[in-house]
């Protein structure tokens, strides 16, 4: 039995999506047992609306919620009855306990993180790996690091495509994946110092599969598997991927309404276009893992449905039926 403690609070839709999301997870798989940390008084009554086996979830009060506002490491040291805090207590101190999903402050998660539960031994810096889909049916891209380090050097650079690589082949089968690093050109003597000299270092790094660098626009190719770069630029490309295909989507649905013909047009790709809307949407994809900690973090997206809270906990289970942390430990430390 897996055990999975999911933060229920500081979410947009929180705490009815975490629940939903946990019930399903609980309905898919057998072997997964859930504590939901959370305010009671509201769970409560949300658990008692749905069926589900009371044998494998239970719940842990929590009166306080970290919010977006607070400042994530002032938070992490004075909120201790909030339900982040209460649920990193949790991981940290029950050794049955192997995973944490939340889709809470993105900061006050990575301070909690490094404060509560540490990093794997070796691990110069955790960092967040997202999940992207691709043009190519059944593809996914991983951007490793989205957010969790600014400022990086080359050695930072290496690691996350060391762990990044890792959790491509433990959580999604991914035999032998393909490295890219994020550059301006594809030309190995393209970039500024930082990628210049994380070119050559990954090109010595015997674990990794690295085909060089990628251009931004590659992102959604399907050619590469893991995109690695420092945290500012990964935030930058995976912010600007998603709104450019939101307004693409805007874009399209406005020129297709806009007269008879094109309504009749429209009609007869709806389900094309359905098919493709589908396929962008970010809730089938789960969230961004902290690669690095000591224990499985999954981070999902603020405003993520009941659906996307379900696969976080799916991509939770996936990462510890792998092993994962502890194939990164051995790696690093290798």
């Amino acid at each position: 039995m897996i055990k999975i403690v999911v933060d229920a609070m500081g979410g947009d839709n929180s705490p009815s999506v975490n629940v939903k999301g946990a019930v399903k997870a609980l309905d898919s798989i057998k072997d997964l047992e859930i504590v939901l940390v959370g305010d009671e008084t509201q769970l409560t009554p949300l658990l008692d609306a749905e069926k589900f086996d009371k044998n494998r979830l239970t719940v842990l009060h929590a009166s306080q919620v970290i919010s977006c506002n607070d400042k994530p490491t002032e938070a992490i040291r004075t909120q201790k009855d909030s339900s982040m805090c209460k649920s990193f207590e949790l991981l940290r101190t029950d050794a049955n306990a192997r995973a944490m999903v939340t889709v809470g402050s993105t900061g006050a998660l990575l301070a909690g993180t490094v404060m509560r539960l540490g990093r794997i031994k070796g691990v110069k810096r955790p960092a967040y790996c997202p999940i992207l889909p691709t043009v190519v049916p059944g593809k996914i891209v991983a951007i490793c690091d989205s957010g969790a380090n600014v400022d990086c050097d080359p050695l930072y650079l290496q690691q996350f495509a060391i762990m990044g690589s890792l959790y491509l082949k433990k959580a999604y089968g991914v035999e032998n994946p393909r490295v890219a690093l994020l550059n301006v050109g594809v030309e190995e003597e393209k970039g500024d110092m930082l990628t210049k000299e994380t070119y050559q270092l990954l090109k010595q790094t015997p674990s990794i599969n690295f085909v060089g660098n990628m251009e931004s626009r590659d992102l959604l190719s399907g050619e590469f598997d893991l995109v690695v770069c420092d945290g500012f630029a990964g935030n930058v490309l995976l912010k600007s991927t998603e709104g450019a295909c939101l307004e693409l989507m805007k874009m399209l649905k406005k020129a297709l309404m806009s007269s008879f013909k094109s309504k009749i047009g429209a009609l007869l790709i709806k389900k094309k276009l359905y098919e493709v809307k589908d396929i962008m949407d970010y809730n089938k994809y789960g969230g961004a893992v902290l690669l690095g900690a000591n224990k499985t973090v999954v981070k999902g997206h603020g405003s993520s449905n009941a659906e996307a809270v379900f696969h976080c906990i799916e991509q939770a289970y996936k990462m510890e039926v792998g092993n994962l942390v502890q194939a990164i430990a051995e790696e690093i430390q290798a």
